[in-house]
């Protein structure tokens, strides 16, 4: 059987880094560690072959060679992968789903010949047995969460990591919040399920033995929800990697803000090598967390957790969410302030919507608020629900922030201050080409023709003279920001 595995294309957003992408010659943020973890699983007769949109076009040629076509995908890449559908149908390819989008919305694809939904570890195995026998149903789907032992690891061989900035593995699934407008809990249920440790080495060892050295993020939507195994079994296991290793690689991650609470756990994840956190931080007013449910965050100083974080270490990215029902017009202000006294550098801010299958979707649907599915995009401004607050008032709200904390000089002082707060661990500077040559373009594209360019000098100047461990760190958010101006048309 010939297999081509197509992973669709999405627009610009707030984490594709599709601009600062450009100064390290990187096509994609990371490979499409689904679709990877599928070819794994695949008879070993199959002959594969992938296409990430991100790096490469679809050819013509590449649905003539295949037999099938499996495409997963998430909700920003919906009009893509309509099209990859409907070139596969005009080609008489036969087509098989999986992923988030699909799992969630599979009622409204047309021309896909075999749903393979939720976790392929479950389902994959019933359809690929059908399917040999020539007797494959139009839908697999489960409620069972299968144990990640199951998982192999991913065929990173199959794509040229060179391509890409950073990679992903997955150590969990699952989260134990039930934060009312996440689908975390719909698609992987509430219990934590962690592969063995085992496993992590493993793929470990294959990401280095196929030369890879750089950024690995573990993307688990709550890194931390087994604080005990991590603490005794993955985090030393990490830590002894690692050091046999040269420590190659960098690890970020996703938590919850929680972490913060515990020194031991912080201490042994920044000694395993972790530089990043994001945090569901989603806003500073208290009766937004109690009505999303947000409960983990609430009746605590989010600010102090936040510098906790950072002088210990570990460099927080922050997701904020505006246009709960209790938001009111003084949210704007209170948000910004937060965004610039946190020190947070990289701040995703969106408007709340309703992903299906959530207990806000339901609630709101409840009270005929619904208006269509969200777009999956971060930066588009739109909402899938009528909100409380007039539409137009909240956009502009909206609109006022992003301008505000990625202005140069706000998002460059805020960038000062990260960097006078930020205590990383003493480990030897390495500085490789790729990011070399990003500093030599950072100083013409922002240095010299970008409007920009009087707030980098002086960033540059001050990091070289009082943190010139952290040159790197300055030359990077200096590109970051010049994305996110471009991201959101500033």
């Amino acid at each position: 059987m010939k297999a081509l595995l197509v992973y669709p294309d999405y627009a610009d957003t707030f984490w594709s880094f599709k601009y600062a992408l450009r100064f390290i010659s990187r096509k994609s943020t990371s490979p499409p560690l689904g679709l990877l973890t599928v070819a794994a699983m695949l008879p070993n007769e199959w002959e594969l072959k992938l296409v990430d949109m991100k790096v490469k076009r679809l050819r013509d040629k590449d649905l003539d060679w295949a037999e099938v076509v499996l495409i997963s995908a998430m909700m920003v890449q919906k009009e893509s992968s309509q099209d990859v559908i409907r070139r596969c149908n005009n080609a008489g390819v036969t087509v098989i789903a999986g992923g988030p989008l699909f799992t969630a919305y599979h009622e409204e694809f047309e021309g896909v010949d075999h749903f393979v939904l939720n976790d392929a570890e479950e389902t994959l195995p019933e359809f690929l047995a059908d399917f040999a026998e020539g007797r494959a149903k139009p839908v697999y789907t489960t409620s069972i969460y299968p144990p990640m032992d199951r998982s192999p690891v991913p065929r990173w061989d199959m794509v040229n990591l060179n391509k890409y900035a950073e990679v992903d593995i997955q150590y969990s699934r699952g989260c134990p919040y039930a934060c009312e407008f996440c689908d975390i809990g719909v698609l992987f249920g509430k219990r934590i399920r962690a592969k063995q440790t085992a496993q992590v080495l493993a793929e470990l060892d294959e990401l280095h033995r196929l030369g890879w050295a750089g950024t690995v993020f573990f993307v688990d939507d709550n890194f931390i929800g087994n604080k005990s195994k991590l603490r005794k079994d993955l985090l030393p296991a990490l830590f002894q990697w690692q050091a046999d290793h040269n420590h190659p690689f960098d690890f970020t991650t996703e938590a919850s803000i929680d972490l913060a609470d515990d020194p031991e756990l912080m201490t042994l994840m920044v000694a395993s090598g972790f530089k990043e956190v994001f945090i569901g931080i989603e806003t500073t007013n208290e009766e937004a967390l109690l009505e999303c449910n947000k409960l983990q965050n609430k009746k605590r100083d989010m600010l102090e957790s936040v510098k906790i974080l950072h002088s210990n270490g570990l460099m927080v990215k922050g997701g904020f969410i505006l246009g709960f029902d209790s938001d009111n017009s003084t949210i704007f202000d209170k948000l910004t302030a937060f965004i610039e006294e946190s020190a947070i550098v990289t701040a995703m801010v969106g408007l709340l919507n309703a992903p299906k299958g959530t207990k806000l979707y339901k609630r709101l649907e409840k009270e005929n608020r619904i208006l269509s599915n969200m777009s999956g995009n971060n930066t588009d401004s739109s909402m899938n629900f009528i909100p409380k607050m007039d539409l137009s008032q909240l956009q502009k709200g909206y609109q006022d922030v992003i301008s505000r904390i990625y202005s140069p000089a706000e998002y460059y002082r805020r960038v000062r201050k990260f960097l006078q707060e930020y205590k990383p661990i003493k480990m030897k500077v390495r500085i490789n080409w790729n990011e070399l040559s990003a500093f030599f373009r950072s100083i013409f594209v922002l240095g010299v023709v970008g409007k920009e360019r009087t707030h980098y000098w002086k960033l540059l100047f001050w990091t070289l003279r009082y943190k010139p461990r952290m040159i790197v760190y300055a030359v990077t958010f200096a590109i970051y920001g010049f994305h996110f101006r471009k991201v959101f048309g500033l």
